[in-house]
C-alpha cells in the first residue's frame, strides 16, 4: 500500500509538472487542421486561438490575459515592443506566409525572439495568382463576360482581347516569387525582364529572362510590370508619378506584393488619364480599404482581398510549416532558413 502511495504522488507531480510546463501558444484562426495537429501532438502545448482580424488592443489584452506566452502564429495582427511586454515570455513568433512588414524585427532582436516565416509554403500560389491577373487583363475577362450577361453581344468585337505571346513582363525581384513567376512568364513565350539589383545578371539570363539595372529605362519596353520585392523604406511608393508616367499607354501594373510599395492616388491618376491602361491589385496601403476608395469605381482595375498567397494548398503549405517553426524554436533549434533576424541565433 505504500509503494501504491508512493507511485500515485510521482504520478500526480509528474501530472503537476508537465501542465506547469506547458508551452502556451497564440494561434490565428486560419491555421489550417495539418499545422493545429502537428502542435496538438505535443503533450506540452496549450493553443489559444484569435481572430485574424482582431484589433491591436484586443490583441495586447489578450497576450496579458494568458501570460507567459511562449509562441504566437500570426496573420495579418501586428506585433512589436507593446506585444513583447504583454507576452511576458515570448520565445518565438511567427507569420503564416513570407511578409513581416506589420512585426516590428528590431525590438523583436533586442529581446532575442526568433521572427520566423514560411519561406517558399505560398510562393507558387502568388506566381500563379499574378500570371492570372495579366491572363485577366489581357483577355478582357471582366469586360467580356459583362458583355454577355448584359445583352451586349454584338459588342464584342470593340472589346477584343490579346496575347500575351511575344509581349514584354517586367518582374521586380527575383525572389522566391518572382524567379516562379519568370519561369512561368517564359513558358507563356513573354519576353522578360527582370529588375532586381541584389541579383547578378548570370543567374536572371539563366532563367531565360533579361537582366536589366536601370529601371526608368526599363519600363517604358514593358506591356506588363509585376512587383515582387519586400516593403522596406527603400520599396515605398517605388511606382509613383514618375514611374506611371514612364509605362506605355497600353501597359498594366500587377501588385501582388504589400500595399504602399504603389502609390494608390498616383496610379488613380494615371488609370483615369490614360496614363497606363489598366492593373492588378491584391494589396492596398490600408487594409481592409475604405468602402469608397476610388480605385473601385475603375473598371480598368481587377482587385483581390491579399489573398493571392491564400491559396487552400499554399495555406496548408504555410500552416504546417508554421507549426514546424515554432517547434523547432521551443526546443531551442530554431529551422535557420526560416529566422528573418538572424542575428538571435548567434
Amino acid at each position: 500500500a505504500m509503494m501504491l502511495r508512493i507511485c500515485d504522488d510521482n504520478e500526480e507531480q509528474a501530472g503537476d509538472e508537465m501542465a506547469t510546463n506547458k508551452k502556451k501558444l497564440l494561434i490565428v484562426e486560419t491555421l489550417s487542421p495539418d499545422g493545429r495537429a502537428l502542435l496538438q501532438e505535443r503533450g506540452d502545448i496549450e493553443m489559444i486561438e484569435f481572430p485574424n482580424t482582431i484589433s491591436a488592443a484586443d490583441f495586447n489584452a489578450m497576450l496579458r490575459a494568458h501570460a507567459p506566452v511562449n509562441g504566437v502564429a500570426l496573420g495579418a495582427t501586428a506585433f512589436g515592443a507593446n506585444e513583447i511586454v504583454s507576452s511576458g515570455e515570448m520565445k518565438v513568433v511567427t507569420r503564416i506566409g513570407v511578409g513581416y512588414d506589420a512585426v516590428d524585427v528590431t525590438a523583436l532582436s533586442a529581446h532575442r525572439i526568433p521572427l520566423m516565416t514560411t519561406g517558399v509554403a505560398n510562393s507558387p500560389s502568388v506566381a500563379e495568382c499574378a500570371l492570372f491577373m495579366m491572363l485577366a487583363l489581357a483577355k478582357r475577362a471582366a469586360e467580356l463576360d459583362t458583355l454577355v450577361k448584359t445583352g451586349n453581344w454584338t459588342k464584342r468585337l470593340v472589346t477584343i482581347p490579346y496575347d500575351l505571346l511575344g509581349r514584354t513582363a517586367l518582374v521586380i525581384g527575383f525572389g522566391r516569387i518572382g524567379t516562379r513567376l519568370v519561369k512561368r512568364l517564359v513558358a507563356m513565350e513573354m519576353n522578360v525582364l527582370v529588375y532586381d539589383p541584389f541579383k547578378s545578371a548570370a543567374e536572371i539570363e539563366q532563367a531565360g529572362a533579361e537582366s536589366v539595372s536601370d529601371l526608368d529605362a526599363a519600363l517604358p519596353r514593358a506591356d506588363f510590370v509585376s512587383i515582387h520585392c519586400p516593403k522596406s523604406p527603400e520599396t515605398v511608393n517605388l511606382f509613383s508619378t514618375a514611374q506611371l508616367q514612364k509605362m506605355k499607354p497600353t501597359a498594366y501594373l500587377i501588385n501582388t506584393a504589400r500595399g504602399g510599395i504603389v502609390d494608390e492616388a498616383a496610379l488613380h491618376a494615371a488609370l483615369t488619364s490614360g496614363t497606363i491602361a489598366g492593373a492588378g491589385i491584391d494589396v492596398f496601403a490600408q487594409e481592409p480599404p475604405r468602402p469608397d476608395h476610388p480605385l473601385f469605381a475603375l473598371d480598368n482595375v481587377i482587385m483581390a482581398p491579399h489573398v493571392a498567397g491564400v491559396t487552400r494548398e499554399a495555406l496548408d503549405r504555410m500552416s504546417l510549416q508554421t507549426a514546424k517553426n515554432i517547434l523547432s524554436a521551443l526546443d531551442g533549434h530554431p529551422i535557420r532558413e526560416n529566422v528573418i533576424n538572424q542575428d538571435v541565433l548567434n
